[in-house]
């Protein structure tokens, strides 16, 4: 318990330098979406501490560090693509009006640190896994939890490919991204990070006494289903795009099941989905 207390704690001044690298770089160039590439990488930080500090069963360990990696680095890569040479997400240009002149130090706070927090508390799934010594061998529910991570990834990492395939192309401009995994869930991307953490926590439940990483599960779907992934999503389209409501109608909102009927909306077809 103590070593996990000790590489818990360096692990939270880890990714609260690297949110305060992230924030004066912000800071210097007047955006704060730099954020949302440094999510990923912050648990990418966090288990290479971890597996470099403690030690058990080697397949296992690599296992869950490879599982973070690909899925942590994918994430920077595809948002920092995403971001290249844009404006500040809306999301943060909100904030930064209503702030005024004072955003600057208000968003270390209220931005960087607060996100390093919500990232520390869901790592300790990954740190607890990381640090187990037992058992010493893989299980059945390595297996299932690997498949239900293996899943979520294919969701996330193929609906973002699919949307960002769609949207550059200029003729898709006024219309909603209704093909492929977005026929089937309007929000394909937050469903497969939600199968991500949850197969993460099948694994934790290998190891003795990992039931009590469900915390971390349970916070990345709260955040997907209630706070800013589909809430905020959902607002922002609603608002800007009329046609939003007729794909609203025939697409489930998360969980994918196939689409109602198509009854085109009187506007002509929807828009872009994020």
């Amino acid at each position: 318990m103590e070593n996990f207390l000790a590489i818990s704690a360096l692990n939270l001044a880890a990714v609260l330098i690297l949110m305060t690298v992230g924030w004066a770089i912000s800071v210097r160039d007047q955006n704060v979406t730099i954020v949302d590439s440094l999510w990923g990488l912050g648990f990418v930080l966090v288990a290479l501490i971890t597996f470099s500090a403690g030690n058990g069963f080697d397949g296992r360990r690599n296992l869950v560090l490879w599982l973070t990696a690909v899925w942590g680095l994918r994430l920077t890569a595809h948002l920092t693509w995403r971001s290249w040479g844009q404006q500040e997400d809306h999301r943060y240009a909100r904030w930064r009006e209503k702030s005024g002149a004072r955003f600057w130090w208000v968003s270390l706070f209220k931005v960087f640190w607060l996100q390093a927090i919500f990232l520390w508390v869901i790592s300790l799934i990954l740190q607890r896994i990381l640090l187990a010594s037992q058992p010493a061998h893989f299980t059945s529910l390595d297996l299932v939890g690997s498949l239900i991570w293996l899943i979520g990834m294919l969701f996330e990492s193929i609906g973002d490919w699919q949307l960002a395939r769609f949207k550059s192309n200029p003729d898709n401009r006024s219309r909603v991204m209704d093909q492929g995994l977005w026929a089937w869930s309007r929000h394909p991307n937050y469903f497969g990070e939600f199968l991500v953490w949850w197969g993460f926590f099948l694994i934790s439940l290998s190891t003795p006494g990992g039931y009590w990483t469900i915390t971390s599960p349970i916070i990345v779907s709260v955040i997907l289903l209630n706070l800013t992934g589909v809430p905020l999503t959902e607002a922002a389209l609603k608002k800007r795009r009329p046609g939003y409501a007729d794909y609203v109608r025939r697409t489930s909102g998360f969980f994918p099941r196939p689409p109602l009927k198509n009854n085109p909306s009187p506007e002509g077809g929807p828009s872009e989905n994020t």
